[in-house]
């Protein structure tokens, strides 16, 4: 009986993509199982394959658009809007079968994030936006400071901002990520 697995996954248009495969965990720990016999598709259609000891095999119009590696991954190269659908993964070991799904989802673009400032009281509001159709992980860097935030928004007191301090905005979604930065000076009053 084999495992199956399956996960949403997301890219973006023009960029490329890799399945985040894991072929065997234990306690938190990845261990790699020797593969012996490797097999992806999508929708059905043979995308890739790889035997031991061959080269990998690449199918319609993932020729030259793909990279099939020996633990499994599959890195789909300038992703179009038609890459979209549902890929298996099938690798057999010496041990079993295993199966793997993901539904890809292919979006047009991923914006860069807007951040704006004021001054508010004895402190520095930061606030970080983009527009996107599903929910974004957000984050926060300053430089000088190993200070990290996981909000939309964030405050500094105003003593410790200095004429070289910049803020960084980061937006994750899936494997997409995306930054802006700002200089704080120019957010002072």
């Amino acid at each position: 009986i084999a495992h199956i697995y399956c996960e949403e996954v997301f890219g973006v248009v023009g960029e490329n993509f890799t399945f985040p495969v894991k072929t065997d965990e234990k306690e938190g720990e990845v261990t790699w199982t020797k593969i012996f016999i490797i097999t992806w598709t999508k929708n059905k259609d043979k995308v890739a394959e790889w035997e031991w000891r061959n080269k990998p095999k690449y199918f319609e119009h993932f020729h030259n658009r793909s990279v099939l590696m020996e633990d499994g991954s599959l890195t789909i190269i300038n992703l179009k809007k038609n890459d979209a659908g549902t890929y298996e993964l099938q690798y057999w070991d010496s041990e079993r079968d295993h199966n793997l799904m993901f539904k890809l989802d292919v979006f047009d673009s991923f914006p860069e994030p807007k951040i704006s400032c004021n001054s508010s009281g004895d402190n520095l509001a930061l606030n970080c936006t983009a527009d996107f159709q599903r929910p974004l992980n957000y984050s926060w860097k300053l430089s000088h400071d190993e200070h990290n935030s996981q909000s939309q928004n964030l405050s500094i007191p105003l003593e410790k901002v200095n004429h070289t301090m910049k803020a960084t905005c980061i937006i994750k979604f899936s494997q997409i990520e995306r930054s802006s930065e700002v200089s704080l000076i120019q957010c002072l009053p």
